[in-house]
């Protein structure tokens, strides 16, 4: 029998709903499956299962009262390290608990605590969120559960947000994305990250690396899960269910699918990118139309971003200004970057973002020809963490990872990552749905339509011999 906490996540509402489970019963199962696993997996920074099980008999004390639960009460909820969590220490990665400031909860949080989710734990991520390889040298990198006798990265810098998944002790993982940080993960531990567009949900309570480009987000094990949690959540939409069942594309028919001339295309390994092909030749025959798309504007938006002139000098100034004394604790692997942003000028800095709306604004116009962009989300097998202890090669390997997700926050577009296949080495692919600005629901829709054609990971992909997911 399939455990109530491994079903959909509107399952699991209707389940508490309507009594056959208990929020104190799904955390009880949570935190058993993290004992199960978790010194191997490394997922959290902070793992406290008495307070968790406390908020899960607040939730269930409230549906006895005849308090409705919100569409997530009763779920648990793993939330990455930078966010501000009430009675829980911020670390951001770093290597040591931030000022109590930075414990305040923001929208997001709020959001789900307002539903009497429970906050299972802390995750682990990158050193200020500044790296796409999610390792982290003062806590140790969380195990990427789909290489049992290698320790390879897990994706950064929301590492232990899809970690978390995996392991089975969260439904949903809050992840933050500014050039690929939900996203990245999402891809290499087979699972979805879907990264909002801009603005669209406010980033309070969360410590900056760019407020330029930071985006608030989730990492969830389906499309169905994350456009529940969207729906849930968005300001737009007060409920999930109608959201889920509202005018989407009931097919794929006419579905325009922008194949670019991009490095996420031409860089990517041949056993990463065939699986891609395969997805979308399968998307393909389900109605949708591949168009080749000159864009120009996306490799353009890397190298801006590559250039260091926005997030590096963004990410110092906030250091200086709230943590001073952790400039000196900073490993070398994100020191380095903000100590060489001091050379850049305010000219250099205010060139580069109107460099990046002039780049908005000429993609925009070509991206009318499509409904949505497609490539390989990365591109490349993740590395064993051994491979980049070395600072240059660990630079190379984290410039590589983002080819195709960083162009994606530049560019104020909106973007989900689905798993669609296994590399040679047994790792997972992600297959890279991009959306214009603002077209969050119209992005959801096809990717739901896409899951349904292409399956859910663990009806395409199996189960990580790590993993403590049931098949369902």
């Amino acid at each position: 029998m399939t455990d109530f906490l491994d079903r959909p996540l509107s399952a699991i509402a209707a389940a508490l709903g309507d009594g056959q489970t208990s929020a104190e019963a799904l955390t009880a199962l949570a935190i058993e499956r993290h004992v199960q696993v978790g010194e191997r997996l490394n997922a959290y920074q902070t793992w406290d299962p008495e307070r968790a099980l406390a908020q899960a008999r607040v939730a269930d004390a409230a549906r006895h009262c005849g308090f409705p639960l919100g569409p997530l009460g009763g779920v648990p909820v793993s939330v990455k390290d930078l966010y501000g969590v009430r009675g829980q220490p911020t670390f951001a990665g770093t290597a040591q608990r931030l000022p109590s400031r930075w414990e305040r909860e923001g929208f997001l949080v709020r959001a789900l605590r307002s539903q009497l989710a429970v906050v299972i734990g802390k995750t682990h991520m990158v050193e200020l969120a500044f790296g796409g390889l999610g390792t982290n040298p003062h806590w140790g990198t969380p195990a990427n559960p789909w290489d049992a006798t290698t320790h390879r990265v897990p994706g950064g810098s929301s590492s232990g947000a899809a970690v978390s998944l995996w392991e089975g002790s969260a439904v949903v993982a809050l992840g933050s994305d500014t050039a690929g940080s939900i996203r990245v993960p999402a891809a290499v531990t087979g699972t979805v990250g879907h990264m909002t567009t801009y603005g669209r949900w406010p980033a309070d309570g969360l410590v900056p690396l760019s407020p330029t480009l930071d985006v608030v987000g989730c990492l969830t094990r389906s499309v169905q899960d994350a456009a529940y949690v969207f729906a849930t959540v968005d300001r737009r939409h007060g409920d999930p269910e109608r959201f889920l069942s509202a005018p989407a594309p009931s097919d794929l028919v006419g579905v325009r699918i922008g194949i670019p001339r991009t490095r996420g295309w031409d860089e990517s390994q041949e056993d990463i990118a065939e699986p891609v092909r395969v997805a979308l030749r399968e998307l393909e025959s389900h109605g949708a139309r591949l168009v080749s798309l000159e864009l120009p504007e996306f490799d353009a938006a890397f190298d801006l971003y590559a250039s260091g002139l926005i997030v590096p000098p963004e990410c110092r100034a906030f250091v200086e200004e709230q943590l001073p004394a952790w400039m000196d604790l900073l490993h070398v692997t994100v020191g380095r970057r903000l100590h060489a942003a001091a050379k850049i000028s305010a000219h250099e800095y205010l060139g580069a973002l109107s460099r990046r709306r002039m780049l908005q604004a000429t993609a925009a116009g070509r991206l009318e020809a499509v409904d949505l962009l497609a490539t390989p989300t990365v591109g490349f097998t993740p590395a064993p963490v051994s491979d980049v202890d070395d600072v240059d090669e660990y630079r190379r390997q984290n410039r590589r990872t983002t080819y195709a997700t960083n162009p994606v926050n530049v560019l104020g577009l909106c973007a989900i990552s689905i798993p669609c296949g296994l590399d040679r080495s047994g790792m997972p692919v992600g297959l890279q749905l991009v959306g214009r600005t603002d077209e969050d629901e119209r992005l959801l829709g096809i990717a739901l339509v896409a899951e349904r054609v292409l399956g859910t990971a663990v009806e395409r992909l199996g189960v990580p011999p790590l993993g403590a997911v049931t098949k369902t």
